[in-house]
Order: structure tokens, then sequence, then C-alpha cells
């Protein structure tokens, strides 16, 4: 019988998990690049198209994060609006006046308010993990039962909207890393996007402003969109299965699992990998480690470009 154990073994292997490819792509660098910021000269600035004015410090402030648009949105409850004035920060500060927040943020609107309160369950429990999980971590566990049902309550109730446009391209600016935000180097070169998917602002300087109008645009690699389709939609020949099976028609969502159409690419390959590697827990993520451990990298990016372009 000992012959027939490595023909066995060789059997098994289609079946064993790849070891999760993370991707970099979708992180700062260990060592990011020193670009000086704009000095802040303490005067009043102004987004496009609004009628206030804040300055440097009050935009960047964590407590009390501008509102450029009050009428385009229902009332704050105070916690969205201007935190708890000790350790949880607002919560447009991140996710805007709208939920949609910027590429390195989830995305709020549009989700149910059980998925949303079980979020905060799980990161305020400590299973959903991952890189810069901490934040939400500590604001989860000092955010109180009532201010996590108003947040949920203003953000469920926003609608959803194109927030990246998804170009395939061989060439792309080149960028750097202001904390977790990629941004259009000055120097105004371009570079080879390889096997990368390269987000950025539409417009920089109102992204900076932090305007809920300033959208992006992502870079992703020549055939992206072709690959992730097949593997979206038809599993990729059993690498996975479609995800319109659990996120809906149109990846619109399902009940309780969100939508996942047109979200950031880099948070959606973010998710995938912390569910390849156990980092992100929950409910549901038994469900869909089983679903992405098969990915390669490649595979990976592919499926998060083809998702970033579809309509919200």
């Amino acid at each position: 019988m000992r012959r027939f154990v490595p023909v066995l073994m060789l059997a098994c292997l289609p079946s064993l998990a790849l070891a999760a490819e993370r991707p970099d792509w979708a992180y700062p660098p260990a060592q990011a690049e020193n670009v000086p910021a704009e000095p802040d000269d303490g005067k009043p600035l102004q987004a496009a198209g609004s009628t206030k004015s804040y300055t440097r410090k009050e935009i960047n402030s964590q407590m009390d994060s501008p509102d450029w648009f009050p009428n385009e949105h229902p009332p704050m409850p105070a916690i969205v609006a201007h935190g708890n004035g000790v350790m949880v920060r607002a919560c447009i500060g991140c996710h805007l006046p709208h939920g949609h927040g910027h590429p390195e943020n989830s995305r709020l609107a549009g989700t149910t308010a059980s998925y949303f309160l079980r979020q905060l369950a799980d990161f305020k429990s400590g299973v959903r993990g991952g890189v810069g999980a901490g934040a939400m971590t500590r604001f989860a566990k000092d955010l109180t039962d009532e201010e996590g049902r108003a947040a949920a309550e203003y953000f469920t109730h926003l609608k959803m909207m194109r927030w990246t446009r998804v170009v395939e391209t061989e060439t792309v600016p080149t960028t750097y890393f202001t904390g977790t935000r990629r941004l259009q180097h000055p120097n105004g070169k371009t570079e080879p996007i390889g096997k990368r998917i390269i987000e950025v602002p539409e417009d920089k300087e109102q992204v900076e402003l932090r305007n809920p109008r300033a959208s992006f645009v992502s870079y992703v690699p020549v055939g992206s969109l072709a690959k992730g389709e097949a593997l979206v939609t038809s599993g990729g020949g059993g690498k996975t299965i479609p995800c319109a099976i659990c996120h809906g028609v149109g990846l619109k969502g399902l009940g309780d699992v969100p939508s996942i159409a047109g979200r950031s690419p880099g948070n959606i390959a973010r998710q995938i990998y912390y569910f390849q590697t156990g980092d992100r827990g929950g409910a549901s993520a038994a469900l869909m480690k089983g679903v992405v451990e098969k990915l390669t990298g490649d595979d990976v990016l592919a499926i998060s470009a083809y998702v970033a372009s579809l309509e919200p």
C-alpha cells in the first residue's frame, strides 16, 4: 500500500488553498516618499460649488470635519458629524457626508442597518482585522449602542453613485502616498502600470479639501476587465463561484449581503486578501474564505477592476 501514498497526495493537491498574495498596489509602500505638503497659511479655503469656507486645519480636523454641501444629505447625527469629542472621530472625516469615502476607506452608503451594525460588532470583538482596522476597532469599542444605531440609520439611507471611473491603460501617472492616500506626483511624469491598479483623484486639490463631489479614476491593466468578467460571472472554470449567487444581480446586493458594484478596486482587493488570510472573520467570513481561497494575485486584480467598473 505504501507505493500508493504519493499518488493519493498528488490527487489531493488541486483542492489545497493557494497561499494568499498580498495586493501590494493597494497599500502604501513601507518607505513612502516624502513629498512636502502645501503649507497651511490659515486662510479660508473653498470647495468647488460650495458657499462654505474652512481653513486647512478645520478641513483636517478629526472631530469636526467639513460639510461643504449640508443641503445634499439628511440631517446628520452628532456622532457622524462631530465624533464624540474624545476617542471617536467624526465618521464623515473618512467616509464623507455621502458615505462613499476615499479609496482607503470603505463605502457605507447602500448597506443595510443590520450589516452595518454587524461590522461594528466585528470590529469591536476583534474578528474583523487587517491593516488599518486598528482605528475602527478603537472607535467601535468607544461607540455607545445608540451612537452606532444613529450612524447606521444615517449611512444606510444614502444613495449609491458612480465614484470611480475605470480606464484600461498601459501607462499611469507617477504617484506618491500621503498617509494612506495615493495622489498624483507633482513631477507630472508617467510610468508603466505593470500588474497594478492605480486609483487617483480626478481633481487632487478637491479631494484634499474633502469635497464629496470630487471623484476618482482607477487605471487598470489592459485586458483585466475581460478576465475579471469571466471570473465574476462564471467562476473562471472552478477557481471561484459566480459572485451574483450571493451579491445579487449586477452585484448590487442581496438582503444583508452588501452591494460591491462600483466600489474602489483597492478596497475590494484588500477585503478579498483579508478573507484569504483569515484576518477578516465574522459570520460570513467562512463562506467567503472558501470562495476566494484559490484566487491568485492576478485574479484578485482582475476581479477588483471589473467589479469597480460596474454601475452601483
